[in-house]
């Protein structure tokens, strides 16, 4: 079953109570949400969230092939960035209607929000940290980092600001394994399918290296 959201957004200035408020907000055109569980899920299984954007939606459904019997996988993607405000309301929202304990967390944010600065990543990424620990408390995180564009488009996605986020980002993930989707991906430019986004090929080398550090990390629990 899919919650599937989506929401034309121009311009537009939200308000929201305590926090950091949604009036920092500076929405993209298009946001979307997009977010599956299983359809019967194992309860004597571990369950497990990938969050990220539509990457993580690209290689969602062959993790999710590999690891049937082994874990329950659930996917939360959305265009919300961390320098948002919004994201962190919407993890807490997620983790209520599933209302599962996460074993473990792979994660990854970064390909959407270039409204913002480098240094707003890095202010808004503890609040994106601290609302998934909130959902997965005890859990294991894995961090996933951002991958390649085919072609640098400034102002927005280059990929020396992918490289900038990826290298903020490890400065808050301290004792959490890494997935370096981004190596892996700089090996295989030749898959992409657009300028952002891989083809089946590309998704399935992706979702083989999600899924063995998945496993990994159900093993070590």
């Amino acid at each position: 079953m899919k919650r599937i959201i989506f929401s034309a957004m121009a311009g537009l200035l939200f308000f929201s109570i305590g926090g950091r408020g949604w009036a920092q907000s500076r929405p993209e055109t298009i946001e979307w949400t997009w977010e599956v569980r299983p359809a019967h899920a194992n309860p004597t299984l571990p369950n497990v969230l990938i969050e990220g954007d539509s990457i993580a939606r690209s290689y969602f459904t062959d993790v999710q092939q590999q690891l049937n019997g082994v874990a329950n996988v659930y996917l939360m993607a959305s265009s919300i960035c961390v320098d948002d405000p919004r994201l962190a309301e919407e993890i807490a929202s997620f983790g209520q209607m599933e209302g599962v304990r996460f074993r473990v967390v792979h994660f990854n944010n970064g390909m959407h929000g270039w409204q913002y600065t480098e240094d707003e990543y890095k202010a808004g990424f503890p609040a994106f940290l601290a609302a998934l620990q909130r959902i997965a408390p005890g859990g294991t995180f894995i961090w996933a980092t951002i991958t390649p564009v085919k072609a640098d488009t400034p102002p927005e996605a280059t990929n020396a600001r992918i490289d900038a986020r990826n290298a903020i980002a490890l400065t808050f993930v301290h004792g959490m394994q890494v997935d370096d989707l981004h190596g892996l991906m700089l090996q295989h430019q030749d898959l992409h399918m657009d300028n952002v986004h891989f083809n089946p090929q590309g998704a399935g080398l992706m979702a083989g290296q999600v899924a063995g550090m998945v496993r990994q990390a159900l093993g070590s629990k």
